[in-house]
């Protein structure tokens, strides 16, 4: 999903799990799994991550739920990705695409009220 505009700085984990359409748990889970997904936290002791964390977050959802790698897998995906330097670039590319995936699905959603309401009238007031 893409960040909001202007792009800021901290996300609440309520925020995160907006944007990447995952539940609390699953981010917490993926902290103690993924070493180097470690989101600081504010003075309440709230969890804050950074844009650069959210993009990570939707790499590993993309390697999770799309590539189906197990966990130990995409941890080594995500080490290759660090030490050949394209771990920037592939975690925005996985941002991007799930920004499409989710604006196409809406799309289709759209299209499928819209189709419904079409048919409905038509019903009413035939020709």
């Amino acid at each position: 999903m893409t960040l909001p505009s202007p792009v800021q700085e901290f996300f609440s984990i309520g925020e995160v799990c907006t944007l990447t359409s995952l539940r609390p748990h699953v981010l917490r889970y993926w902290e103690s799994q993924f070493r180097f997904l470690s989101p600081a936290k504010n003075r309440a002791g709230n969890r804050v991550y950074k844009g650069r964390e959210v993009e990570l977050i939707l790499l590993m959802k993309h390697l999770l739920y799309t590539e189906k790698y197990t966990i130990e897998g995409a941890r080594l995906r995500i080490d290759q990705f660090r030490k050949t330097g394209e771990l920037r670039e592939v975690a925005r590319t996985a941002a991007r695409d799930e920004t499409l995936r989710e604006l196409t699905d809406e799309l289709e959603r759209i299209r499928g009220i819209l189709s419904g309401a079409k048919q409905t009238e038509e019903r009413a007031n035939p020709k």
